[in-house]
C-alpha cells in the first residue's frame, strides 16, 4: 500500500501530537484561536517544509510518514490516473487534480521527507467553503475511459455502487434519492428527487426514463446546506486523497444535519484516510461522538498572544465524557467553543446571569465577553462538568447556593476538581457548617407535623391546591436551619469566629473559581418579587437590569465571571 499521512504536529507551544494514518482531528476552541490557520500551515508545511515554516504562525513543524517504496508509488500512481503524452518522450499522468509528468515521480517520492511539493495535490486536499459547494455543480461530460477525472461527480459517473452507496447517505439527510444524470449533453449534473423505476426494456438513455429524471430538481439549484452536505461527503468519500482538511464542514447545515454529517464522516469514512477538521459546532462534533469509533482526537486551541496552546482529548477520554448522560444531553460540550464558561445549578441561574452580563455592555464600545453558562441540574453534578472540561483546559467558573456549605460532598470534590486541596479549607468549612447546624430550626418534630396537618385538615378542595402546597414547603424550610440559611445566605452565619471563618473561606473559594452566593440563592437579589425558579427569573428580566438599584448586588456579583 502507498500512502502518506502526517504522524507529528507540533504547536508554537512546544506541544507535540503523535497522530495514526487513519485517524481523525477536530480541532474546536474560540473564534480567533488559530484553528483554520493549524489546518492551512499543515497543508502548507505538508508541501514545503521550508516555505511552510517561513509562514506558520500557530505550527512549529509536522512529520511526515510514507508507507510504501518508489515502485509501489509509481504503481498507485498510474493506477489513478492516465497517461496523455503532450511532445515529451514520456508521458503525463493525469488524474483527479495532478498532472505529473512520469520520469519525475523517483525523484519527487526520495524528497518528499521535506515536502511533497507537486504530491501534495496526489495525497491532500483542502475543501474550503466554495469547494465544496462546487463540487454539487455539474460535472463536465468527458470520456471516462480515456480521460482523466476532473470533477467528484465522476467517480460516480464511473461507479454505479458508488452512486447507489452515496445516495443512501443522502437520503439520510434529506429523505429524497440523488441521481446522477447520466446523458445530460455536455454536462453531468446531479438530481434529487425519487429515483425513477426502469419499465422493463428500458434503460437509462431510454428516452422515458431520461424524462423522468428531467422533472426532478436540480441539486444545484438547491440550497445551500444540500449543496454543502455533498460537497463534503463526495470529496471526503471518493476522492483517491490519504488526507483531507475540511474548515468548518458544519456550515450551511441545520443542525440535525450538521449532527448526520458528523457522524457520517466519523463512522463511514474509508479507513485508509487521514481527516482534520475545524469546527464551531457542538452538533456536529456531537455527530462525531455518536460514531462511537476509536480513532477520533479533539484538539482544543487556545491563543494567548501570539502563542496558541494546545489540549487533547484522546479516545479514551472523549469515551467516558460521552458515557455520561449529563454530558450527552446538555449543551456542556458548547464550552469547548468559548473562551470562558460559568458553570451554575439550574437554568433558572444561567438565564439571569448572562441577561445582566449581558445588560452591563450595553451601549459602551467595549466587547461582551466570550462567556457561555453551563447548568448541571444541581450541584451533585457539577464536579462532573469540570472534570470534563478541564481536560481541555476550558477556563471556568462555577456558581452555587449557599447551602454548597452544608455538606463536604460535593464541596469537596468541586474544590479539588477546581485545582483546590481540601485541607487548605477544611478547618474554616466546619467551623462554619457546626455554627449553621447548632442554630434551633424555628419549629421542632411535633411543631411541623401539627402545622402540617393543619394544612391538610382546612383543605376541601379535590385537586390539590398549589397555594397548600407552598404552605408545606414553606413549614419544611421553616424545620431546617440549612433551608432557613439559604433563604438568608451570610446574615444567618452567628457574628464572631463563624463569620471570619467565612470571610476566609470565600477568599480560598474565589482564588479557584468557586462563587457562593452571599444572599443564600438566586432569588436573594430581588426578594421584591414572589415566585421561585423560571417564573421569579422572567420578572426580574422585565425590569432594568442594567440600572435598577435592587440589582446592584446582583451586577457586581457577574463582574466576578470576568475578573
Amino acid at each position: 500500500m502507498t500512502k502518506i499521512s502526517i504522524s507529528e504536529i507540533e504547536f508554537n507551544d512546544g506541544t507535540k501530537i503523535v497522530l495514526k494514518a487513519n485517524e481523525i482531528v477536530v480541532f474546536v476552541g474560540p473564534n480567533n484561536a488559530g484553528k483554520s490557520a493549524t489546518l492551512k500551515e499543515s497543508l502548507s508545511l505538508l508541501k514545503s517544509k521550508f516555505n511552510g515554516k517561513q509562514n506558520a504562525k500557530v505550527l512549529r513543524d509536522l512529520t511526515i510518514c510514507k508507507e510504501g517504496d518508489e515502485a509501489g508509488f509509481k504503481s498507485f500512481l498510474e493506477k489513478i490516473s492516465i497517461e496523455k503524452y503532450q511532445g515529451n518522450p514520456e508521458p503525463q499522468l493525469q488524474g483527479f487534480g495532478f498532472n505529473i509528468y512520469r520520469p519525475s515521480i523517483e525523484g519527487f517520492w526520495i524528497n518528499s521527507d521535506n515536502g511533497l511539493g507537486e504530491l501534495t495535490a496526489v495525497f491532500a486536499n483542502m475543501l474550503g467553503t466554495e469547494d465544496r459547494l462546487k463540487a454539487a455543480n455539474p460535472a463536465p461530460n468527458i470520456k471516462l475511459i480515456t480521460e482523466p477525472i476532473q470533477h467528484p461527480i465522476h467517480f460516480l459517473q464511473k461507479n454505479d455502487n458508488l452512486e447507489s452507496e452515496f445516495s443512501n447517505y443522502f437520503k439520510q439527510a434529506f429523505g429524497t434519492d440523488l441521481i446522477v444524470h447520466r446523458n445530460a449533453g455536455s454536462e453531468v449534473p446531479l438530481y434529487v428527487g425519487e429515483k425513477p423505476v426502469l419499465p422493463n426494456g428500458e434503460d437509462r438513455i431510454s428516452i422515458n426514463y431520461l424524462n423522468e429524471i428531467e422533472k426532478l430538481a436540480r441539486l444545484d439549484e438547491q440550497g445551500d446546506g444540500m449543496r454543502s452536505f455533498v460537497g463534503v461527503l463526495l470529496t471526503a468519500f471518493i476522492s483517491h486523497y490519504s488526507m483531507l482538511f475540511i474548515d468548518e464542514p458544519e456550515a450551511f447545515l441545520h443542525p440535525p444535519q450538521a449532527r448526520l454529517l458528523g457522524k457520517m464522516l466519523a463512522k463511514n469514512l474509508p479507513s485508509q484516510r487521514q481527516l482534520f477538521l475545524a469546527t464551531h459546532s457542538e452538533d456536529f462534533l456531537k455527530g462525531l461522538l455518536d460514531a462511537n469509533v476509536s480513532n477520533l482526537r479533539i484538539v482544543r486551541i487556545q491563543r494567548s498572544g501570539s502563542i496558541n496552546t494546545v489540549s487533547v482529548l484522546d479516545s479514551q477520554d472523549i469515551k467516558s465524557i460521552w458515557n455520561d448522560s449529563l454530558l450527552r444531553h446538555s449543551n456542556v460540550l458548547n464550552g469547548l467553543f468559548h473562551t470562558n464558561v460559568v458553570i451554575c445549578e439550574s437554568d433558572s441561574d444561567c438565564r439571569l446571569y448572562s441577561a445582566i452580563l449581558s445588560s452591563l455592555y450595553d451601549n459602551t464600545n467595549e466587547i461582551l465577553p466570550d462567556i457561555l453558562f453551563i447548568h448541571c441540574g444541581g450541584k451533585h453534578r457539577i464536579p462532573v462538568v469540570i472534570k470534563s472540561l478541564k481536560k481541555l483546559n476550558v477556563p471556568m467558573k462555577v456558581v452555587s447556593d449557599f447551602d454548597i456549605l452544608n455538606d463536604s460532598n460535593p464541596l469537596q470534590n468541586i474544590y479539588s476538581e477546581l485545582g483546590g486541596d481540601w485541607q487548605d479549607i477544611e478547618k474554616d468549612w466546619r467551623i462554619v457548617k457546626n455554627s449553621i447546624d447548632k442554630k434551633r430550626p424555628e419549629l421542632q418534630t411535633t411543631e411541623l407535623k401539627n402545622e402540617i396537618e393543619e394544612i391538610f385538615e382546612s383543605t376541601k378542595e379535590q385537586i390539590f391546591p398549589l397555594e397548600k402546597i407552598r404552605q408545606i414547603q414553606k413549614s419544611l424550610k421553616k424545620a431546617s436551619a440549612w433551608a432557613h440559611a439559604k433563604e438568608v445566605g451570610k446574615p444567618f452565619i452567628p457574628n464572631g469566629d463563624a463569620t471570619q471563618a467565612f470571610d476566609r473561606l470565600q477568599i480560598k473559594l474565589k482564588s479557584i473559581g468557586l462563587l457562593v452566593l452571599e444572599v443564600g440563592e438566586l432569588e436573594g437579589f430581588v426578594k421584591s418579587i414572589g415566585n421561585h425558579g423560571p417564573k421569579w427569573v422572567s420578572e426580574v428580566l422585565a425590569k432594568d437590569l442594567k440600572n435598577d438599584p435592587e440589582l446592584e448586588v446582583a451586577r457586581q456579583f457577574v463582574q466576578q465571571f470576568t475578573a
